[in-house]
């Protein structure tokens, strides 16, 4: 306030001095410097004079204000104190009044600022909370989004990996059905070939047999005294423990055919195993490439929405640094330092009460002037 008072001061002294307007404040001991830097001697006899000539009224007025300036710590009414005792007569009183007017003018105008200044830093204050709260919120966003993304490349490289092995392994189960296949029908091929030779063998045997056995028959008929011995029954072959060569081949034979149907068998039984791996594989990887797709789908959303909610905090950043900027702004004019608006509030009325009982004192009302 002492800074406004001043001010008012110095307003008061570029009006001029005509008019019946006070001579400006240019020292509150002399209104005349230059003269007194001239003629010390001259000012001297002035004070004098004008100590002669002072009105005990006024006299009185410039210690009650200086004492009330002392009680309330007012150097406005120090100031006053000084003009009084110094100015004739005549001005004091306009002085005052002019001073008590434009001291509720000022009142007013800073009861005005101060509502401004409430509903300015009211606002403020509400912008910057919530702007900090929605950066807080879109931060906490921009964190989930990223974590979620994150989360969904990486599903989305596993299962690409895993059909990939997938792939590797339906490919070589299906290299190794090939081979297998071409064993098996080399197999059954051979195994038939062989069934076939061997028939063909054993009736070429059966056929010597029976031919054996006719010159056996015949040469019974009418045998020689000196026929041997062995031409005694038809010949069937020899092998060890009294088997016979035919017997053999048809034992033979057997195997052969039982190769075939076991060979058969089996490769039935790889093909099917083998159709249904490639049916469930096939089906693994149709549902995993279904996957990559849903959740290529979903990291494409997550990341429009990760982009637009980067876009919003940035924005929102920028809002409440304007909102910071703006409360610097309005500090140094609405918000208290040293004194409050209050302390300030209750100065004047002191001050602006000081005055009207001054004025009291000068329509020579009775005043308790050790008050």
């Amino acid at each position: 306030m002492g800074g406004s008072r001043e001010s008012t001061w110095h307003t008061r002294s570029a009006h001029g001095r005509g008019g019946g307007e006070e001579p400006p404040l240019c020292g509150l001991t002399s209104c005349q410097p230059s003269l007194l830097q001239k003629h010390k001697d001259g000012a001297k006899a002035l004070a004098q004079l004008r100590s002669s000539q002072q009105n005990p009224l006024q006299t009185r007025i410039a210690s009650f204000l200086a004492d009330r300036a002392h009680t309330i710590d007012s150097r406005l009414l120090e100031m006053v104190s000084q003009r009084v005792a110094a100015d004739p007569f005549g001005k004091v009183k306009k002085l005052i009044k002019d001073l008590i007017s434009k001291l509720m003018q000022e009142s007013t105008a800073e009861t005005e600022h101060k509502g401004w200044c409430d509903t300015e830093l009211t606002t403020n204050k509400q912008t910057r909370d919530s702007k900090s709260e929605d950066i807080d919120k879109l931060q906490a966003q921009v964190e989930d989004l990223t974590t979620t993304i994150a989360g969904l490349t990486q599903d989305i490289a596993d299962r690409s990996s895993e059909i990939k092995e997938l792939d590797s392994a339906m490919a070589q189960a299906t290299a190794d059905r090939t081979a297998s296949k071409e064993k098996n029908e080399e197999t059954i091929k051979d195994a038939k070939d062989a069934q076939l030779a061997i028939t063909q063998a054993t009736g070429i045997l059966k056929d010597f047999y029976a031919k054996s056995a006719e010159a056996t028959a015949l040469a019974q008929q009418t045998p020689g005294e000196d026929a041997p011995e062995t031409f005694a029954a038809p010949y069937k072959g020899m092998l060890p423990e009294g088997g016979n060569v035919v017997s053999f081949l048809e034992v033979i034979l057997s195997d052969f055919a039982r190769l075939e149907t076991d060979t058969s068998t089996s490769e039935a039984m790889e093909v099917d195993a083998f159709k249904k791996y490639m049916f469930e594989s096939e089906k693994s990887k149709a549902l995993k490439q279904n996957e990559i797709e849903h959740k290529e789908g979903s990291k494409t959303e997550k990341q429009s929405q990760l982009h637009s909610t980067e876009a919003e905090l940035k924005m929102t950043q920028d809002q409440l640094e304007k909102a910071v900027a703006y409360y610097e702004k309005l500090k140094p004019t609405c918000v208290d330092s040293g004194i409050t608006y209050e302390e300030r509030v209750k100065r004047r009325e002191e001050e602006i009460q000081s005055l009207q009982e001054a004025l009291k004192i000068l329509a020579g009302t009775d005043i308790n002037l050790s008050s």
